[in-house]
């Protein structure tokens, strides 16, 4: 019988392997019930080990938050061509399987977990909404954004992070149709600020020119003319004063 010899690893390369170790392991369990033995035992190295490579839990958790948030913002990024909503709906696919492979991670990093209310954490989940904001403007080709259309990119990041933590929480919709309706509230979003705004009509009217009847908004168009019918009735006839 031929005995393995273990590889000594580098630092960088002992650091990656504990990083992705404890990545694996925060993304099966929430990080507050992940103990350093644990981690230790899964890298195949001792406790005192881990602690050579990083001073405790959190600081490794921040390290695997760091890789796991690095990897969600890349999910936002998708090329700038086709229909946009074509686009989204690949990019909610790409996140939520992002979600789905990360589930108790993810819900601890934007619920709280071992490093709630750490500075460096905070700042990892906010540059993740950034990215998000930054690519889904840049799909629209606008470089600097009214303020409606931020607060509408804003909100519809912050919707879909919120609709994704609901989901975990028994995945009592089924996932493909969340990813379609989260694009079709986009659109809802652009459409109800477009009809306070100009500027946004015009966006927003860009946006639909390159939109095939048989896409995700041509879908939504066609939903909602189904409850026209029943919404004309309920709509006040304008009176000339």
């Amino acid at each position: 019988m031929t005995t393995g010899v273990r590889r000594r690893m580098g630092v960088e390369e002992r650091r990656q392997q504990l990083i992705g170790v404890a990545l694996e392991l925060f993304s099966a369990r929430s990080p507050d019930e992940v103990s350093i033995d644990e981690i230790a035992a899964a890298a195949g190295i001792s406790r005192p080990l881990v602690y050579h490579y990083f001073p405790g839990k959190q600081s490794l958790y921040e390290a695997a938050l760091r890789r796991a948030a690095d990897e969600l913002a890349g999910r936002f990024i998708e090329p700038r061509e086709g229909p946009l909503g074509a686009r989204l709906l690949r990019v909610m696919r790409r996140y939520f399987d992002f979600v789905e492979e990360h589930g108790p991670g993810f819900s601890a990093l934007m619920r709280g977990g071992p490093a709630v209310g750490s500075t460096t954490t905070n700042a990892m989940i906010d540059e993740v909404r950034q990215a998000a904001y930054e690519q889904i403007l840049a799909h629209l080709g606008v470089r600097r954004p009214p303020a409606r259309l931020a607060l509408v990119v804003r909100s519809w990041v912050s919707l879909a992070e919120s609709t994704a933590l609901i989901w975990l929480d028994g995945r009592r919709i089924p996932r493909t149709e969340l990813e379609l309706q989260l694009v079709h509230d986009f659109a809802a979003l652009c459409a109800v600020s477009a009809a306070y705004d100009e500027e946004m009509a015009g966006i927003l009217s860009g946006v639909l020119t390159d939109e095939p009847g048989e896409g995700p908004f041509g879908d939504l168009v066609g939903r909602l003319m189904t409850l026209a019918p029943a919404l004309v009735g309920t709509v006040p006839s304008q009176r000339r004063p």
